[in-house]
């Protein structure tokens, strides 16, 4: 994001991108079946979301690229070695943070507050779902901020199990709404969108109307996760990239492993120094300003790794806060089966993949043994089955083989479902990560060590989403297939498993006790900015990306009003 607005005002941008390149549009196995894929396409250790996942030399490890935790820790931490990162695997749920969402320690005194508020950030969530392409609804929902009129994209029809689900939820006084995701519904108004965006400039508005006149809309075929050929959904190599690199003023190198950012003796960053991977060479990349957005920990290791006579802790580590206060979403999951659901006529289901419906958090007055709260996302349905699919079935057909197996199948398949909680997680001074002394990854850098506790908020809230869930089935008339845990200590999924970690270069109106201000600029070195999910001060049930782009909307209109005034000179 930061690339496509920088280069749309006339900045020239140098990318370094860590991994390969990527192209989806040529690379996408968007109509390959599992029966086409090895081991059917079942997940492994090296592709633990399955052998079609986009995702290129990463997943929780990397080859050559170890990190490491404390004792009695299991931080799981996701890379995707390859042009885009994480948006060509993420989920694309796209929900704004709300007004408590900025504001939570003036609400229940846990954790901190951020530097601006929910309106500070109103149009910039308005621009970047306008550009990306969000779909939903305007509910008027509490802290649930909605879209100004002409944003959202037609959020698709629910599926039968979502209408089931609405219907249950509906008893137990729990919305269930249009999900917002980074997925076009219809064509975009290119011509109006790019105006909208770009007022009073041509290059930017021709760069990105031409762009969005080269996406097509979803025809509801093939799992996102795959990548989008059509350019549908969102992935940064095929919605940012593009017309980023049509200004002319982008260029991209890849394979190119950033180790630390170098400075002159003023303190002032004056580029990085990396790795070429294809070549093993060191190579150095200078400029005027320098923008880390590796993600939250990538980021928080390069300053880390950034020692000098004038940061012995580290670059931009004056506070002392690079690397602390970590964050990741709380997650715990509960299946089940629905004998309403069962020998449904078949019919095509697959839809956008990924969720049309959603309940986000809703009991904002109740008081409860945690703070915050958490939404659900939840799926079933009739997709197109894949490895395992109908493992599930075989303690419900009482030892059935043969062709009574196959009848049970034809029984079952689509009456099953899971709910899954995604809450917020309250910063606490446990979670961080640090530079291991002892190991170096396969380029020589010092690798990341990770430390981690979870607060009773979190272990009480993951309680919490089990009753709930099971509540949810036994009105759909369900039954519960998971265990329902007492102790959310054994209800809660590991720290890092939900891929939304934020943190460890927090923002602030403090410079003591923040690492960058509230547009990512460091305090230290003010021509050094951190746009990714670095600078969150908390994390809240809202899924990180949407928010993730917007702030570095925002802080790249910054960046250009100081390039602009010379104040890096």
């Amino acid at each position: 994001m930061a690339a496509y607005v920088l280069a749309c005002h006339g900045v020239r941008v140098l990318m370094l991108e860590a991994g390969r390149d990527y192209d989806p549009v040529s690379e996408t196995p968007m109509f390959q079946l599992p029966r086409e894929a090895p081991l059917r396409g079942a997940a492994t250790d090296d592709k633990p979301f399955g052998f079609y996942d986009a995702t290129v030399d990463g997943g929780w490890r990397v080859p050559g690229e170890p990190y490491t935790s404390a004792d009695g820790v299991n931080f799981m931490w996701w890379r995707s070695r390859m042009l885009g990162g994480r948006t060509n695997h993420w989920g694309r749920i796209s929900l704004r943070m709300g007004p408590y969402d900025f504001k939570p320690y003036s609400r229940d005194g846990h954790g901190f507050d951020w530097p601006m508020t929910y309106k500070d950030m109103a149009p910039w969530y308005d621009k970047t779902e306008a550009f990306v392409g969000v779909y939903g609804s305007n509910e008027g929902l509490e802290n649930t901020p909605d879209s100004s009129p002409g944003i959202l994209q037609p959020p698709p029809a629910p599926r039968a199990y979502e209408l089931l689900t609405q219907k249950a939820c509906k008893g137990l006084d729990i919305p269930t709404v249009p999900a917002h995701l980074a997925i076009l519904t219809e064509r975009q108004d290119a011509d109006r969108l790019s105006k909208f965006l770009w007022p009073n400039n041509p290059l930017a508005q021709r760069v990105t109307r031409e762009s969005m006149q080269d996406r097509a809309a979803c025809y509801w075929a093939t799992p996102c996760g795959r990548g989008c050929s059509i350019k549908a959904n969102f992935q940064s190599p095929t919605v940012c990239l593009p017309p980023a690199l049509a200004t002319g003023n982008l260029t991209i190198v890849t394979n190119a492993m950033v180790r630390e950012v170098m400075i002159d003796r003023k303190g002032r960053a004056t580029g990085v120094h990396y790795i070429d991977k294809e070549t093993r060479t060191d190579q150095e990349a200078r400029a005027d300003v320098v923008i880390l957005a590796a993600s939250a920990c990538e980021s928080a290791r390069i300053l880390l790794n950034s020692k000098s006579s004038l940061f012995m802790d580290g670059l931009a580590n004056n506070s002392g806060l690079v690397g602390k206060y970590l964050m990741d979403t709380v997650g715990a999951g509960v299946s089940g089966q629905i004998p309403a659901l069962e020998n449904l006529p078949r019919h095509p289901e697959e839809g956008a993949s990924a969720l049309h419906m959603y309940m986000p958090w809703w009991l904002y007055d109740q008081e409860l043994d945690f703070a915050r709260g958490y939404h659900i996302e939840f799926g079933g349905g009739q997709r197109m089955p894949g490895f395992g699919a109908f493992s599930g079935i075989e303690p419900l057909t009482e030892g059935a083989y043969g062709q009574k197996f196959k009848e049970e199948c034809r029984r079952y398949y689509g009456s099953f479902m899971y709910f899954d909680g995604r809450g917020e997680m309250i910063p606490n001074e446990d979670c961080y990560c640090e530079i291991d002394p002892d190991v170096v990854d396969e380029w020589g850098i010092p690798v990341l060590k990770f430390h981690w506790k979870w607060s009773d908020h979190e272990i009480h809230q993951a309680r919490h989403m089990h009753q709930t869930f099971a509540e949810i089935f036994e009105a759909m008339g369900g039954r519960v297939l998971s265990n329902v845990e007492t102790d959310g200590a054994r209800a809660i999924l590991a720290p890092g498993q939900i891929i939304h970690e934020v943190g460890c270069t927090r923002m602030g109106d403090d410079p003591s006790h923040s690492v960058v201000n509230q547009y990512c600029q460091s305090w230290d070195v003010p021509n050094l900015f951190v746009m990714d999910g670095g600078p969150f001060v908390s994390n809240a049930d809202k899924n990180p990306t949407l928010s993730i782009m917007a702030i570095a909307w925002r802080s790249s209109e910054y960046l250009v009003e100081q390039l602009r005034h010379r104040s890096f000179r």
